[in-house]
């Protein structure tokens, strides 16, 4: 999420018929609207590589994978000019069992499980800020939160414990492998970072 599109404030509804006519992306936050920003080359490659990587793995499993184009709402049920809410696209979204929807267009899931974001300099804030808190707060299905460095080979995986609390795992050598429990996947940090070129510097250890 990085441009505001309005000064206006817009009820859920209206943030919906709009996102409905039109083939651009806008993120929601009680009432604004801002449209997404377009991504980075390494941006498209880690997301390439992930959605392979964890697509493979999750073929014959109740659990399936979208990319970029799925809107998750974490907020209260709306009512008819309702502005409290979250709904935004994650870069990758995994969905156990059975799919929950925001309403008959099936275009909005309630229910995530894992939540993938490749961090930029546009979103970093947001995605560590508001927008984990917010998915924390409502969406109880979500079990596994995973932030992708574009910069350096870092990634950090936030796990929800069974006290509510989150335990953040964090992996920055590219020798390194983290395992995602709740749907039975394992990430190696070469694979995802595979063909991304990383300055000298950025491969050193570095504390976060």
């Amino acid at each position: 999420m990085a441009i505001r599109k309005s000064s206006l404030l817009y009820t859920i509804d209206q943030y919906l018929a709009i996102e409905r006519q039109t083939e651009e992306r806008y993120e929601y936050v009680d009432g604004q609207i801002f449209a997404m920003a377009g991504e980075s080359d390494a941006h498209g490659e880690i997301c390439a590589n992930l959605s392979i990587i964890i697509g493979s793995q999750l073929r014959g499993t109740p659990c399936r994978m979208r990319i970029k184009d799925t809107k998750v709402r974490s907020g209260p049920t709306p009512h008819p000019g309702s502005t409290k809410g979250l709904f935004s696209y994650p870069d990758l979204v995994v969905i156990c069992g059975e799919r929950q929807y925001h309403d008959e267009h099936q275009d909005v899931v309630l229910n995530p499980t894992v939540i993938i974001e490749v961090l930029s300099e546009s979103t970093e804030n947001f995605d560590r800020g508001e927008k984990f808190h917010r998915y924390r707060m409502w969406n109880p299905t979500l079990s596994d939160y995973v932030l992708v460095s574009q910069k350096r080979p870092i990634i950090e995986h936030f796990v929800r414990q069974a006290d509510g609390a989150w335990l953040l795992h964090i992996y920055s050598e590219l020798e390194q492998r983290l395992f995602i429990d709740s749907i039975n996947c394992e990430l190696c940090l070469p694979d995802v970072y595979e063909r991304i070129v990383f300055p000298p510097e950025a491969t050193e250890e570095e504390e976060i």
